[in-house]
């Protein structure tokens, strides 16, 4: 497939026309019926492929550019290869779902998403190559005295309360899972791959952690019985993960 070319002259602070053109496919008239040119023979599908190919170069060039800074590598040559192994990622899983596409969207929107979706992965899987992931449980700490004696008092009231609610509520598999997204930050797709499970899997387990979670914090008074949306960890959480003897195995289950 095609590999994206920069001039290496560049100033490497200034994206690619390629890559700061690909906000959106703006313009394009859409004169195909790309699902059948795609799943045809013959020229009018190699055409298609090559068109393809290049629109997923576009967005997954747009969307590593914006995300660079993360990289341990952000230079132009680095960023190139990522931009490709992303591109032709992004249109393995679109060729293989293209029976799905209703045509809702415009095609080219509906791909777009295929690239950026799969240029952030592939930026945060870089991003924590070198980083351990640990499944951990949690522990309550002081909370910072910045915010003024109500606010810390409240907010190392309701961490106290969250806290209760995992250790009453969620099993020490979920307990780790909610620390590992919800605290420590780690990407759903990073924690999946290490845990050889899938991103559906780790959706589902944090679905179920929120729902229990809200539950537990309506019925002990923390949260109003109208409360509609998920229950969260505290932002400025005093809740600190502290079990360091369980790390993540393909056997563990779910990121």
């Amino acid at each position: 497939m095609t590999a994206v070319r920069r001039d290496s002259s560049r100033d490497a602070e200034a994206p690619p026309a390629s890559q700061a053109d690909s906000r959106a496919p703006v313009g394009d008239p859409e004169p195909r019926d790309w699902v059948s040119a795609l799943g045809g023979t013959g020229p009018e599908q190699s055409t298609a492929l090559r068109e393809l190919h290049a629109l997923m170069i576009r967005a997954a060039g747009h969307q590593v550019w914006r995300m660079r800074a993360a990289l341990p590598d952000p230079s132009p040559g680095a960023v190139d290869v990522i931009v490709n192994q992303a591109a032709d990622e992004a249109m393995t899983a679109l060729l293989g779902k293209l029976h799905t596409f209703q045509g809702r969207s415009r095609f080219t929107t509906w791909a777009f998403k295929f690239a950026i979706l799969q240029a952030a992965t592939e930026v945060r899987r870089l991003q924590w190559q070198h980083r351990e992931v640990e499944l951990r449980d949690v522990e309550l700490r002081p909370s910072p005295a910045h915010e003024g004696p109500e606010l810390s008092a409240e907010g190392i009231d309701l961490a106290g309360a969250v806290a209760r609610a995992m250790s009453r509520v969620l099993t020490p598999y979920q307990r780790r899972i909610a620390v590992a997204l919800l605290v420590d930050g780690v990407p759903i797709d990073v924690l999946a791959e290490r845990l050889g499970s899938s991103r559906g899997a780790l959706y589902k387990t944090l679905h179920e952690v929120r729902t229990r979670l809200r539950a537990e914090l309506v019925a002990t008074g923390y949260l109003p019985v109208s409360q509609a949306g998920p229950a969260r960890l505290p932002q400025a959480s005093p809740i600190s993960p502290t079990d360091h003897e369980v790390s993540p195995t393909s056997s563990a289950g779910t990121r």
